[in-house]
């Protein structure tokens, strides 16, 4: 593809002439933002698209040219930028390797978002409305879907679809509908429903804090949900859980319908200041993605007038679960786990957060437990909320790099603090023939806790 090379001057990384007239693909926020980039190359190995293809284009180097050059009106909107765009799972390693500090992650939303509202056909739009609209903002909705989905599930029929892809007997067309399949979550037998909107803390309360519950992992991980509300409980923690906290809007975002994420920002802000927001000493997130999100909501807001200085007052409470509890130490009793496990970055844990020391911390705290390092434990699975539904093959090519360094490590267990990243690691065991075992660190942390409170109740 050929681009033009835009005009302006840049000087480590910081505008130092007037910008030119943009096209309205970017505003002058993302795009001073965008223009910090100097074209040095050190993201290009930190890209799974880039690793696995080569094209400069799916790299974010090239991404960000292209969303220039478009910016500065000397490209179009032509359907093979769009493809290069929507290829990139911002996964943000980018971000990590990059030494200008390029937020490429809200420069590649702002331009999602543009391409959602101008350049995308009748049905796209269709879709992300259904999707971002009348489905993730509303949890009864997704419920219901979901108790339809288990029933399926329950069926002979995923069985009789993996034997027919197995097989080859599909269509190539229809191929992708079966991978699809495979990729959906197995939904929990029993929901996560807490009874009250307060759980107090087992013996002297440390803390209170709120805890979001997100969209996905009550259906897909209620266990989990329930480990954790127990793991906060069990170290002193009162844990609020308001009914009408909603999506945090992290899957609307990635997909450029950043209204409808504003939107599920408003509503979060609001469920949690109803429960006296000052009260709370942390806001409580066990998924990355979401993590990454809810701590962005002072971004996303910050023209809003009505809630740019409570979402960034919001923002600042919210904390990965792996990241309060290492700040604030474990009281309860461990007892021991006798498994060796290694351990996966999550993209937006390790890239949007900068948590990457204190899952580590956590895991060796457990008595028994056998860490194993994986190498490039930070690379992408591929997962990245719906990329592997919209971009199957991709996902996969990304996935096969990564199962080659998880199954050197010789663990029976990947650990990991993201619902798609424990999605995408089953899915891949189970295509190699291995027990699914991918578990999300508070899974760990629970049994352990259990296991010691059984034994102080023995002696």
């Amino acid at each position: 593809m050929a681009v033009t090379e835009p005009k302006i001057e840049t000087g480590h990384g910081n505008v130092v002439a007037e910008s030119p007239g943009l096209q309205g693909f970017l505003n002058e926020r993302d795009y001073e933002a965008l223009v910090k980039c100097v074209h040095c190359g050190l993201c290009l190995n930190e890209c799974p698209t880039y690793r696995a293809n080569g094209l400069e284009p799916d790299s974010p180097r090239g991404r960000l040219y292209l969303i220039r050059a478009v910016s500065e009106g000397t490209l179009p909107v032509s359907d093979e930028v769009v493809d290069h765009l929507q290829l990139c799972l911002v996964c943000r390693a980018c971000e990590t390797a990059c030494p200008s500090n390029v937020q490429f992650g809200q420069v590649m939303e702002a331009a999602r978002h543009e391409i959602l509202t101008h350049h995308s056909s009748r049905a796209r739009k269709v879709l992300s409305w259904l999707f971002f609209r009348q489905l993730f903002p509303h949890p009864q909705r997704l419920k219901r879907i979901g108790q339809v989905l288990r029933l399926y599930q329950k069926s002979p029929f995923p069985r009789l679809m993996a034997w027919v892809l197995g097989r080859h007997l599909l269509p190539k067309k229809l191929e992708r509908l079966a991978l699809m399949e495979q990729m959906a979550p197995q939904l929990s037998a029993r929901f996560f429903e807490p009874a009250t909107e307060r759980a107090p803390a087992q013996g002297e309360r440390r803390y209170t804090v709120g805890m979001i519950s997100g969209c996905i992992m009550p259906l897909a991980f209620a266990e989990t949900n329930e480990a954790t509300v127990r793991v906060l409980t069990a170290n002193g923690c009162d844990v609020i859980l308001p009914r009408t906290q909603r999506c945090c809007g992290a899957l609307a975002a990635h997909s450029g319908d950043g209204d409808a994420s504003a939107d599920l920002a408003r509503a979060n802000i609001e469920a949690f200041e109803a429960f006296g927001f000052d009260n709370l000493d942390s806001i409580i997130i066990n998924a990355a993605g979401c993590g990454a999100q809810l701590k962005n909501y002072g971004h996303v807001l910050q023209d809003d007038p009505r809630y740019a200085e409570r979402a960034a007052r919001f923002a600042a409470k919210v904390e990965d679960v792996s990241e309060f509890l290492a700040r604030v130490g474990l009281t309860a009793p461990m007892g021991e786990v006798s498994r060796s496990v290694t351990y996966q970055d999550a993209c937006h844990l390790v890239h949007g957060q900068k948590i990457r020391a204190q899952p580590r911390e956590l895991l060796l705290s457990i008595p028994g437990l056998d860490l194993v390092e994986m190498r490039d434990a930070s690379r992408c699975c591929g997962s990245a909320g719906i990329y592997n539904i919209v971009h199957p093959q991709m996902s996969m090519d990304v996935l096969d790099a990564k199962m080659e360094n998880v199954l050197a490590t010789g663990t029976d267990c990947v650990v990991a603090g993201n619902p798609g990243c424990l999605l995408q690691f089953n899915l891949g065991l189970k295509q190699r023939g291995h027990q699914p075992r991918a578990v999300h660190l508070v899974d760990l942390l629970d049994e352990s806790i259990q296991k010691g409170v059984a034994a102080g109740r023995e002696q």
